[in-house]
Formats: C-alpha cells, sequence, structure tokens
C-alpha cells in the first residue's frame, strides 16, 4: 500500500500577531538599556583593578621579592558586570526591533499553475 498523492497543498492558517508587540515607547526602554549597560561597563572597568594587589618584600640582604594577589570577589563582580552589560544590549537590540518592526504582511494567494 502506498500513501494517496497529494495535488495541493492546504491552506496555513497563522496564528494572529500579538497586538501588544509594536509599540514606539519601546525605542526609550532600549536608550535607557544601553544607558545601564554602559554604566555596567564603566563599573565593570572601575572594579577590575581592585581585585589584583602587587606586594613588594624587600629582604635583609637586599634582595627584593615581588608578588600579585588576585581578589576573586573583584574579579567576579566585574565579569558579572560585563555579563549584564552584554544582556541588556542585547535586549536593547530586541527593543529597537520590536519598536520599528514593520506589520505583518498580507497574506498572498498564489496563483494557481495551470
Amino acid at each position: 500500500m502506498s500513501a494517496p498523492s497529494v495535488t495541493e497543498e492546504p491552506d496555513v492558517e497563522l496564528p494572529p500577531v500579538a497586538a501588544g508587540l509594536n509599540q514606539p515607547w519601546r525605542a526609550l526602554v532600549a536608550v535607557v538599556e544601553v544607558l545601564v549597560a554602559a554604566g555596567a561597563v564603566w563599573a565593570a572597568f572601575w572594579a577590575w583593578p581592585r581585585g589584583i594587589a602587587t606586594i613588594t618584600l624587600e629582604l635583609d640582604d637586599g634582595s627584593r621579592l615581588e608578588s600579585t594577589r588576585f581578589f576573586g570577589n573583584w574579579m567576579g563582580a566585574a565579569i558579572l558586570l560585563g555579563t549584564v552589560a552584554a544582556v541588556l544590549v542585547l535586549d536593547a537590540v530586541r527593543q529597537v526591533v520590536l519598536a520599528v518592526r514593520t506589520r505583518p504582511r498580507r497574506k498572498r494567494k498564489h496563483a494557481a499553475s495551470s
């Protein structure tokens, strides 16, 4: 047995587009998110050097020992702030796309081929 042959494609009904997505005020939200992301990047650059301390020790014989100590809390905060900034920029791009997105295209009816 074989499946019956299909001669026509059925019309596919798309679900209605949510009416609340295309709103111009989303551009303002995107601007605020970019400003907050810029502040987070500034804070990340401020926090990173606080996570590094150079310790110099001079011995009695005149030799000098240097070591570097890393503080994970400051470095982790800087990495977290950078990640938050990246997510905010990504969401700002999404907000801009939703703010300027055009209306959905009308359903095209394909001409039946002869």
